[in-house]
């Protein structure tokens, strides 16, 4: 490919609104160009990075004998009303009606559609385990789209879906893509985590995300040093090594505590621990209200209460609410005579504590010496904590680390939950119709190159992993008008372009120039032909090197081939 042919519009500065470095080398660099907020187009250089990702999934799902196929974009919203999530998925949903007022949507996934077409044509034992996947643009309506490809409105996705007959067979699927996922980020050179992650909309229990850590990352991800324990913070666990020491029950008291409106301030105005006090916090969980009890120095994360409570929407009450269920205001909330409470469930932090502070279900007042069983019950125990950085893992028991991660794929054993609903059934093997048992699979393939990009980012521009590089080799020729220069580099361009890509910098253009269009490329290997062309030598330079190297033309293709294998 001659670069003078190349439409590649790069520039000296990246918009002031870029904030994510993956953003502005993409910008700078002539990747891609917003049409929209959150809507990009991708220029030649960007689209070859894309194609690139997109090959090696394709690659990997042959390689486990996994068909692709195409969906539409526009789907009806009938099916989404039928799964029950065209209300739950919420305000991020496109919606749309056509001229005769039927609703319809921008698929922002598509296992509903999956679900649908498998119920039509699949009905025995005998055609699973099976599963599809497409590579599709994906539409959904962030309310901040950012960080460029990062966070977008409209988006390109793998989503796949498998479908069995039995548990064992589901398990077996969900191993096979966790491993393509592996080797395809590995081949795209993005360095994940796969870690415990929850399912939010998707439905079902078990889900793995992979995470890659980048500083710009929205996501959390806690690990040890040996790398054997992986989740995101809104899943991960800890161990709590606070005991308190057993103590006789004291006699419970009611004490006045005005303008204790924090755990701190109690704590100061009552000189005690923070680990004596039971925060007490009122949940709405659907239709129910959920008391939920935590030590006084953790905090409640909900994403693990919604798993135990199990319910479709999980909020904390209201001021209003608050005051007109319990009686009191913030703060003075408490387990003690909480009839109005339909469940009590406490973190396990709760379990071994004695002559505690809660509230006293009124305004600016709390109980002292509170204990469990006497003066309180809880319905369930359970992890509802937000694990802290520091805090032992729950395997080897080792200091937690946080990191900042972007999340390139996520994989779902989804279970019935899809086909229970739409009637996806299959006859066994003893001719009973049984619902079938889906697998759901996703990379944010826009998202991986986003990701790629803050992985390998240089003092200039970016060292492109070596498969998904728009060109494997870039060749830049100093003097155009040099003939012994233009000779020697039409030649490498011929041979090397039998087996590589090729990008030849033939712009009548100054070097400093062209070497910054350079760093840009990112490409894997550059050749620059200059003043010693005559002498059949040309200089070499990968991203990460700090000078170029000299070499001669005849030992150039071992060195290539050395580097591109």
């Amino acid at each position: 490919m001659r670069q003078s042919k190349f439409f590649m519009p790069t520039l000296k500065e990246a918009p002031a609104d870029a904030v994510a470095e993956s953003h502005k080398l993409m910008i700078r660099g002539g990747y891609i160009r917003q049409v929209t907020a959150g809507v990009y187009a991708y220029l030649p250089l960007g689209y070859r990075v894309l194609r690139k990702a997109e090959n090696i999934i394709e690659q990997e799902m042959d390689r486990i004998n996994v068909p692709e196929m195409i969906m539409p974009h526009l789907l009806p919203a009938t099916l989404w009303q039928e799964s029950g999530r065209y209300k739950k998925y919420g305000a991020e949903m496109f919606k749309l009606k056509d001229r005769h007022g039927r609703e319809s949507l921008l698929g922002p996934t598509h296992e509903e559609t999956f679900t649908e077409i498998i119920a039509k044509n699949l009905k025995s034992y005998k055609q699973m385990p099976l599963a599809l996947y497409q590579i599709q643009t994906k539409f959904r309506d962030e309310n901040r789209p950012r960080f460029g490809l990062l966070r977008g409105r409209e988006f390109v996705m793998l989503d796949g879906y498998s479908f069995a007959a039995t548990r064992d067979q589901l398990d077996k699927q969900f191993d096979d893509q966790k491993n393509a996922y592996k080797r395809i980020f590995k081949r795209a050179g993005v360095t994940v985590h796969p870690v415990i992650a929850d399912s939010g909309t998707m439905g079902g229990k078990n889900s793995t995300e992979f995470q890659a850590p980048a500083a710009i990352g929205e996501d959390t991800i806690a690990t040890n040093e040996k790398g054997t324990y992986a989740a995101n913070l809104e899943m991960a666990k800890s161990i709590d090594t606070f005991k308190q020491e057993p103590e006789d029950a004291k006699e419970l008291t009611k004490v006045a505590t005005p303008d204790c409106d924090t755990i701190e301030k109690l704590a100061k105005f009552l000189n005690v621990p923070t680990t004596r006090i039971v925060k007490s916090i009122l949940y709405i969980a659907d239709d129910q209200k959920v008391l939920v009890l935590i030590r006084g120095d953790k905090q409640i994360n909900e994403v693990k209460l919604g798993h135990v409570l199990d319910a479709d929407e999980v909020r904390e009450a209201t001021a209003e609410e608050l005051k007109e269920i319990t009686g009191s205001e913030k703060g003075g909330v408490g387990p003690v005579k909480a009839d109005w409470a339909d469940k009590i469930v406490a973190d396990e932090t709760v379990k071994n504590l004695y002559n505690v502070v809660v509230g006293a279900n009124e305004t600016d007042y709390q109980f002292q010496n509170a204990n469990l069983d006497r003066d309180f019950k809880v319905d369930e125990f359970a992890d509802l904590r937000t694990a802290n950085e520091g805090e032992p893992d729950p395997v080897d028991h080792l200091p937690l680390k946080f990191t900042t991660s972007i999340e390139v794929g996520h994989i779902f054993k989804l279970g019935t939950y899809y086909t229970t609903t739409m009637g996806a059934d299959f006859l066994d093997q003893n001719g009973k119709a049984q619902p079938v048992i889906m697998g759901s699979y996703g990379i944010g393939v826009t998202r991986m190159l986003s990701a790629a990009v803050e992985q390998h980012l240089t003092e200039h521009g970016v060292a492109w992993p070596k498969e998904i590089a728009p060109f494997a080799i870039h060749i830049i020729q100093m003097k155009i008008n040099n003939d012994e220069q233009t000779a020697l580099a039409e030649k490498l361009e011929k041979d090397l372009s039998a087996k590589y890509d090729v990008l030849y910098d033939d712009r009548k253009e100054r070097p400093g120039v062209k070497f910054n269009d350079a760093d840009l490329v990112g490409a894997p290997i550059r050749i620059t032909i200059g003043r010693k062309a005559a002498d059949g030598i040309v200089e070499v330079k990968r991203p990460t090197d700090e000078k170029a190297t000299e070499i001669s033309v005849d030992k150039l293709d071992e060195f290539v081939n050395k580097e591109l294998g």
